[in-house]
């Protein structure tokens, strides 16, 4: 018996990175999954989990959308009669644009997308989960939404936005038995961090990506994806309203360059 048998998933940013390999590992541990991408790239992770034995099925919209987000939740009831576990993933960086150069239409998108996209998964999958007196919300932070130097400041705004959104949701839901927790991934291997591993790379700097956590090393999807399984598992009936740092320590500093002993 998986840690989910039994139980119903929805994934957003399922597509890839850490959306698709969390996928491929709850449906692993038993859960019939929903996965929900705005990218087409979402059916090959549907069809993956097929291949393997899974039950899966393939969404395309966007998750900052509210139509799109009770079209997931409506599908998985109607295809797997129960919803157990959402997790809130999807989300934009915005790139490296300065500060000054930042339009109101730039952060409010970044927000729609990042902030809304939580919050809508949070409205929605609670009503749901509220009168069964369970079940298992995830919202994708980040470490940049700890403190400043992980990201850009509108990503790291939203970011922390969503940390509080966990704070303040799992409050919201007293008494319900509904839990909502974050997790705040570090440096991962992802399509969103794709140009800073491959400019490290052209510049022969590859063994330093990484090298101000404690780890002096980066992450990669699967790292995260196991977090959430712990979150969407009984194992972590007694966590709520917090947000895990998935970041090699990272966030426990203030990142300095130091040198191995």
């Amino acid at each position: 018996m998986g840690r989910l048998s039994g139980r119903t998933a929805v994934i957003t940013g399922a597509g890839s990175g850490i959306g698709r390999a969390a996928s491929l590992l709850f449906a692993h541990e038993g859960a019939s999954m929903i996965c929900a991408d705005r990218a087409e790239s979402v059916e090959e992770t549907a069809a993956m989990i097929a291949k393997a034995g899974g039950k899966a099925v393939a969404l395309q919209g966007d998750a900052g959308d509210e139509a799109f987000v009770t079209e997931y939740i409506a599908r998985a009831q109607a295809e797997f009669g129960s919803l157990d576990v959402v997790w809130a993933n999807a989300g934009i960086s915005g790139g490296f644009m300065p500060l000054d150069e930042q339009t109101p239409d730039y952060w409010a998108e970044i927000l729609r997308v990042n902030l809304i996209g939580a919050f809508l998964a949070v409205k929605h999958a609670s009503r749901v989960m509220i009168p069964t007196g369970k079940g298992s919300i995830i919202c994708t932070a980040s470490v940049a939404g700890i403190r400043s130097g992980a990201g850009g400041p509108a990503y790291s705004a939203s970011k922390a936005g969503v940390i509080s959104l966990a704070q303040t949701s799992a409050n919201e839901f007293y008494g319900t038995g509904v839990r909502v927790n974050a997790i705040a991934p570090g440096l991962i291997e992802t399509g969103m961090t794709k140009p800073i591993f491959e400019g490290a790379r052209a510049r022969g700097n590859e063994d330093k990506i990484g090298q101000l956590n404690p780890l002096t090393r980066y992450g990669v999807p699967d790292e995260i994806a196991h977090a959430g399984l712990f979150l969407a598992s009984d194992d972590a009936s007694y966590v709520n309203g917090q947000t895990i740092a998935v970041d090699g320590g990272l966030s426990t500093s203030h990142p300095v360059v130091r040198r191995k002993r």
